[in-house]
């Protein structure tokens, strides 16, 4: 399995951020740097505008720096997670996109993770509404998280014909404080799986 901690796959993602199902995301995304935060890029590798399922996050993580993609293909345990469980339920690289709630890095390099503040959360909020009319295939918005869990009615404001399923965040400290997280987490892909097939 590849990582994205490995150079070259860096690069070969970075040379696919202009693909047709992409460009329009990552031109979106351009708009968020304006006052001159990092916003990690959306994975190439994903389905892009194609996606029926958004899967919202809560915000970037402390990773490497070289490291900026919102993927499941990162060096981190939520990452990892993540794509474990997406394998298990069958859904396809083409079928998702990730991102985040609050798009922005909000962690200096080697710090960690803080809770955010209702400011960070409803900046992150405001943005959401451009993402999702660039999604128009979109069928099932998967929530992670407590912050996540807070674009519920924006979401289904948005499209009401689009499933919002909260679940527990895939973090390993998460996962790790009971085998009822792992079970929450399989039944909600699982459900998103079935949702997609019937469509």
């Amino acid at each position: 399995m590849a990582w994205l901690d490995d150079p070259d796959l860096i690069k070969r993602r970075r040379q696919s951020l202009a693909d047709a199902h992409v460009a329009q995301l990552e031109c979106w995304r351009e708009g968020l740097l304006a006052d001159g935060r990092a916003v990690p890029h959306f994975d190439p590798a994903d389905g892009g505008v194609d996606a029926r399922l958004l899967l919202l996050l809560e915000t970037p993580g402390p990773g490497p720096e070289r490291t900026r993609f919102v993927s499941r293909d990162n060096p981190s345990g939520t990452a990892r997670n993540l794509r474990r469980y997406l394998d298990e339920a069958g859904i396809d690289r083409s079928d998702f996109v990730l991102w985040n709630t609050v798009p922005w890095i909000m962690h200096p390099p080697g710090a960690r993770n803080r809770t955010l503040r209702k400011a960070e959360i409803d900046a992150g909020l405001a943005t959401l509404p451009g993402l999702l009319a660039l999604l128009p295939k979109l069928k099932v918005c998967l929530l992670a998280g407590r912050v996540a869990t807070k674009a519920g009615q924006l979401v289904s404001a948005h499209d009401a014909s689009i499933k919002v399923m909260p679940m527990p965040h895939p973090s390993p400290a998460n996962v790790c404080t009971s085998p009822q997280v792992g079970d929450r987490l399989r039944a909600a892909f699982s459900e998103a799986a079935a949702l997609l097939n019937q469509s």
